[in-house]
């Protein structure tokens, strides 16, 4: 009997150990069989987005069980703002792919990342990936951009070296490419640096290229010096290209020439560009004499001279004349002049007094009691003829900068007297109504430098009106050039402003939208210069009448 209990007894302890040991091999299995995320295996070391572009990166997880939410699992480490991931798929059990994106910055960058996957819904942490490089795709001198139909400029520094500087040249090579895959010039020796004043600042460069010998450019004339501006904060890309089509209608001496380009700088994609003539003294462009350091009595010390009104005063040669301030700054502002030819480490004391001192005696008959009298007053200092054109150019186009002048030019020839020009720098807030809104109903550049006292003779100011009354066939046509410009662009703005938003030029200008069109489409802003232009064309003709 007791035999048999123990028996009973036996079995049910080890019937008990059975079903313990079979329930912590069933947690075993368990513990086992849960997915774990272990590691990140990435396919590539480095991969390369192109401009405004994708890039897919592969990678798998140790894992082939374990899974996650795509769209909020998975991250970059750390989180650069020149890219993004931009979406994340399965290509198979425990495989995947992952999409980067460029952000359109449109800067050159190099970045190195790390791909982390989320180890559990809702926890803070992740297991990442080694490090992954990712960079922006360099385009080469045979690739055009796609069908923009203008020619593209190609730059490429030396050992890739970056332009950082107003000052230091950096030497490159020149390639223009043109739409038909002809070359205009290939791999030219050049040298190039950034310029500008305010848009210097900006994420859209402008720069200054400076050949090692004369060359013809796109059908230009022979020069080293050429500019590519950037045109960053105008909607419209065609305020240079108006105005100095307006200008060129004129008898002002020389107008520069220019055209609208793509630039690829070091491989990457910057935009619209408008290659022009730097204003430069040359028998190309300022035609007047050159001067040297022996030129300093007599007949020689009077010229050539070119010289730049600039409120920015950076330049090394430059003094205030207290004649007919700006109005901006008050009766007491005076005019800021500048010697930008002959070159400073050219220009002799004796050269800088005699051209101060003629300015100073133009403004003096300008500003004195007999300023109307033909042979004591300012017509015996200033070229009437070209102050005339000068004006009208400034005035049809909505600029201000002649009341605040900045890039307002003069020059001197040897024997002459001062001629108005070149034009140059019209794309802040030209034809806009937001930095100008008295343009609407009146006259912006009435009271400007030394327009506010000429315009008190009425033989100047019959000119005017005459002048451009003989103009104004010529300045109606403009609206179908606009046309024409908005046909040639429309393909380069496409690609433009996904490299840039003209409406960033707002945080760089006190909070204020400076051509009141950056936040429109393309052909938004383009109808709105257009409706602008003859706006000023009917405004004028009604206050140049009186």
């Amino acid at each position: 009997m007791m035999g048999t209990k123990l028996r009973r007894l036996f079995a049910v302890l080890a019937l008990a150990l059975s079903f313990s040991a079979c329930q912590k091999e069933e947690e075993r299995k368990t513990v086992v069989l849960t997915p774990q995320l272990r590691s990140v295996q990435v396919q590539s070391a480095s991969v390369e987005i192109p401009a405004d572009g994708k890039v897919e990166l592969t990678f798998t997880v140790d894992d082939r069980k374990f899974t996650f939410d795509p769209a909020s699992d998975v991250i970059l480490s750390p989180q650069p703002e020149a890219f993004t991931l931009t979406g994340v798929r399965s290509t198979g059990e425990g495989q995947y792919v992952a999409t980067l994106s460029d952000s359109g910055k449109g800067e050159e960058y190099e970045h190195s990342v790390r791909l982390g996957i989320r180890e559990k819904t809702g926890v803070e942490s992740f297991v990442f990936s080694s490090s992954v490089t990712v960079r922006l795709k360099r385009l080469s001198p045979g690739f055009l951009i796609p069908e923009t139909g203008l020619a593209t400029v190609y730059v490429d520094t030396e050992n890739g070296a970056r332009i950082v500087s107003k000052e230091e040249y950096v030497p490159a090579a020149l390639t223009v490419k043109l739409t038909d895959g002809g070359y205009d010039m290939e791999q030219v020796a050049c040298s190039i640096r950034g310029r500008g004043n305010t848009t210097w600042e900006w994420p859209k460069k402008p720069y200054l290229i400076k050949l090692d010998k004369k060359e013809k450019v796109l059908g230009m004339p022979k020069h080293k010096r050429w500019i590519l501006l950037a045109n960053f904060m105008d909607r419209t890309l065609m305020r240079n290209l108006v105005s100095m089509k307006v200008a060129s209608m004129t008898s002002l001496a020389w107008t520069p020439r220019c055209e609208p380009v793509e630039l690829v700088l070091n491989g990457i994609h910057k935009g619209s560009y408008l290659l022009i003539e730097q204003v430069r003294v040359d028998k190309n462009r300022v035609d007047i004499t050159e001067m040297s350091p022996e030129d300093n009595t007599g007949e020689a010390v009077t010229g050539g001279y070119l010289l730049e009104c600039d409120f920015h005063f950076d330049n090394e040669v430059q003094w205030t004349d207290p004649h007919g301030g700006c109005v901006q700054w008050g009766k007491d502002g005076g005019i800021p002049f500048s010697v930008k030819y002959p070159d400073v480490e050219d220009l002799t004391q004796a050269q800088l007094d005699y051209i101060k001192l003629f300015v100073s005696d133009t403004a003096e008959a300008l500003y004195g009691a007999d300023f109307t009298d033909p042979e004591k007053g300012y017509a015996r200092y200033i070229d009437v003829d070209s102050f005339v054109d000068y004006w009208i150019v400034f005035e049809v186009m909505g600029n201000h900068e002649l009341g605040n002048p900045g890039s307002v030019y003069m020059h001197k020839d040897r024997g002459g007297k001062l001629v108005a020009g070149p034009c140059w720098d019209f794309d802040w807030g030209v034809l806009s109504y937001s930095t100008s809104p008295q343009g609407k109903t009146g006259l912006i550049n009435g009271e400007a430098i030394w327009y506010a006292r000429l315009f008190q003779d009425p033989v100047f100011r019959e000119k005017v009106r005459s002048r451009f009354e003989e103009l104004l066939p010529q300045l109606e046509t403009i609206p179908a050039y606009m046309d024409a410009l908005q046909a040639q662009l429309s393909e380069s703005a496409k690609y433009n402003f996904r490299l840039w938003n003209p409406a960033e030029d707002a945080s760089m200008n006190g909070g204020y939208i400076i051509n009141g069109d950056e936040n429109m489409s393309f052909e938004e802003a383009v109808k709105l210069l257009k409706d602008n232009y003859a706006i000023r064309l009917s405004v004028m003709s009604e206050k140049l009448k009186n």
